[in-house]
Order: C-alpha cells, then sequence, then structure tokens
C-alpha cells in the first residue's frame, strides 16, 4: 500500500505519515492501493512511501488513527503543495 506523506524524504525513517481529519472528528489515515491512484486522487506533488500491508497494526502502534480511507479522492484545495522554492 502506498501511505501518504507530509514532506519528501530521503529514508523511510524520517517519513511522517500524513493523517486527515474526517467531517466527524476521526483520525483517518488514507492508503492507495496502487501508485496511479494515490497521483490521481492526491496530485502528483504528494510525498508518499510504500509499505506492506502486514505492517498497518505496527504503524498503529506509532501513529494513532481510527479509520482507514482506501483511495480516497482528497479535494485540490486541501492536497500537498510544492514550496515556490522547490
Amino acid at each position: 500500500m502506498y501511505l501518504c506523506c507530509e514532506s519528501h524524504v530521503s529514508s523511510a525513517e524520517d517519513a511522517v505519515v500524513q493523517l486527515r481529519q474526517t467531517s466527524d472528528g476521526r483520525m483517518a489515515l488514507p492508503v492507495y492501493s496502487a501508485l496511479d491512484r494515490l497521483y490521481e486522487r492526491c496530485g502528483r506533488q504528494q510525498p508518499w512511501l510504500v509499505m506492506p500491508t502486514a505492517r498497518l497494526d505496527t504503524l498503529y502502534e506509532a501513529v494513532r488513527f481510527d479509520v482507514v480511507l482506501l483511495d480516497a479522492n482528497i479535494p485540490e484545495e486541501y492536497r500537498h503543495q510544492e514550496d515556490d522554492g522547490e
């Protein structure tokens, strides 16, 4: 699965996964089943990392979330934007 990250990093250990708050206040972890879906639904500027689905429990222990959103569309106004200098 592909996970959205807060920023581009050179090492997976430095990555910070991106959580989104749902309209009912829950914290959601957006995950994508393929890279083309992530690009289509989050934009090509979205930093990401790939992680085996079996590691989701380990991730949950480190980063608490209430729900997993599979292949969710992120509205353009909430998508990651590159800094002007990049």
